[in-house]
């Protein structure tokens, strides 16, 4: 995973991640691979940091970023 250290993020922010990542994860057939897991909460960090608290907007930018490396 990419280097987050100085992310600094509210609760808020911590949980719209959360919420926005098991969103993600649910729409993927099972058995979710460890590298799916880290693409998305790597786009999901990389977004809530450039300022988006949008679930759904997360959400999508995180599942477009994964069909865009090819291994979804």
């Amino acid at each position: 995973m990419q280097n987050f250290a100085n992310a600094a993020l509210s609760p808020d922010t911590v949980e719209a991640m959360t919420a926005a990542l098991r969103a993600a994860l649910a729409t993927l057939p099972e058995p979710v691979h460890s590298a799916h897991v880290n693409i998305l909460a790597e786009s999901i960090l990389r977004t809530a940091k450039s300022g988006e608290r949008d679930i759904v907007i997360l959400q999508r930018i995180a599942l477009m970023e994964l069909q865009l490396t090819g291994r979804a």
